[in-house]
């Protein structure tokens, strides 16, 4: 296998799977953006073929030295899409963050490989020309998002004729039951850390603002071929039922296990077997309750342009995503306040020029545009002091 993304939290836990489970996984390749000396460390412990550095950079400090002597270095996003699509590579972990993953999935699908899942942007912005390749190459994406692999493993059997509705929860992040009043002043700090989850700054400010979530709105309408209005969310903070799946016959099927991002990793790696594992399992006797409540949506506010995105389709999901990846950073920054993120995405949307039936090249072009129009959005909107 290819491990894209491999110095992020999925891509560390997905190498914790195949170094618990050698006999039936082995690495061909791995790639980073910029974090050399992790990525010599994983090179060191797993002897891969190719590893790819795609910031141009970090490939020029990078001490060719500390690497193995049978891993050969290279650098770039082309690198990353001939490693994905390298003959000696049957599946493919996809754990970019961002729109960025989205160059080595297509070069994966379009090899007809087994796309492991855990990059959901790639299906936000391109879902349906993802799924289309996927099927005209005869070539197998299976979901790594927890949410996303719960409602994968309670369809198996099943078509989505016979679903009613797929619910995705949330952990509600770390201001959950908080007024809008309350997160105008939220510092990145109080953003960043989150109750459950160990993941990194992008996804964790995304859970914050259960935009998160508006995301996976959005794979889910994607994957599993539902319309926006048989996907719903709902908070549990245990984060111990995963998702939800409720059939037309009134029949709900729920997947539940202990937050650890190495049971769906190792289940989309290993499936359709089940095998023991490194992943944490539940313990009975100390599980007490499970709580759920409805999202707070006139705080979080971008809950609801995820399922207009779903609703929509054609260029919506590559807007958002875009603005949204960019507001982040901005935030991150402390460019803009929390809140402004929301609010960012809500403008760009607005003021985009729809298309409802996009190529690829205008789902790029839209995505670009989109982080223009939040660098114009920034650069427009009353300077404060940012926590």
């Amino acid at each position: 296998m290819a491990v894209l993304g491999s110095t992020g939290s999925v891509g560390t836990s997905t190498l914790d799977v195949v170094a618990a489970l050698p006999e039936r996984l082995a690495i061909a390749g791995l790639s980073a953006h910029s974090k050399w000396e992790l990525l010599a460390e994983q090179c060191r412990r797993f002897r891969p073929r190719v590893a790819v550095l795609t910031d141009a950079e970090a490939f020029q400090r990078a001490d060719r030295s500390v690497f193995p002597r049978e891993t050969e270095l290279l650098c770039g996003d082309d690198a990353v899409c001939a490693l994905a699509s390298a003959p000696d590579v049957d599946v493919v972990l996809a754990a970019v963050v961002g729109a960025a993953g989205l160059a080595g999935t297509w070069a994966a699908l379009e090899a007809g490989k087994t796309v492991a899942l855990a990059n959901k942007e790639t299906l936000v912005v391109g879902g349906q020309q993802v799924m289309g390749l996927a099927a005209r190459r005869g070539a197998t994406v299976l979901p790594v998002d927890s949410e996303h692999s719960a409602i994968f493993q309670a369809l198996t059997g099943y078509t989505a004729n016979d679903v009613a509705k797929v619910v995705l929860t949330a952990s509600g992040g770390p201001f959950r039951g908080r007024t809008a009043a309350d997160l105008e002043s939220v510092s990145v700090e109080q953003a960043l850390c989150h109750p459950t989850w160990k993941m990194g700054p992008k996804i964790t400010v995304d859970s914050a603002t259960m935009m998160n979530k508006a995301l996976e709105v959005i794979e889910a309408r994607w994957l599993f071929g539902l319309d926006a209005g048989r996907i719903d969310v709902i908070v549990h903070p245990e984060s111990i039922v995963h998702s939800f799946v409720e059939f037309v016959d009134g029949s709900v099927l729920a997947q539940l296990s202990p937050p650890d991002m190495r049971l769906p990793i190792q289940f989309a790696l290993t499936h359709p077997a089940r095998v023991p594992g490194p992943a944490r399992k539940l313990d009975w006797k100390t599980l007490t309750g499970l709580t759920f409540c409805q999202p707070d949506r006139a705080t979080f506010r971008g809950l609801d342009l995820g399922f207009e995105a779903a609703a929509r389709g054609g260029t919506c999901g590559a807007v958002l995503n875009g603005a949204n990846e960019a507001a982040v950073a901005a935030f991150l920054a402390r460019e803009i306040g929390f809140l402004d993120i929301a609010r960012c995405c809500r403008a760009v949307i607005d003021a985009h020029d729809y298309d409802p039936a996009p190529p690829l090249a205008g789902l790029l072009a839209a995505d670009r545009w989109a982080r223009q129009e939040v660098a114009r959005w920034t650069r427009t909107r009353p300077r404060t002091a940012r926590p």
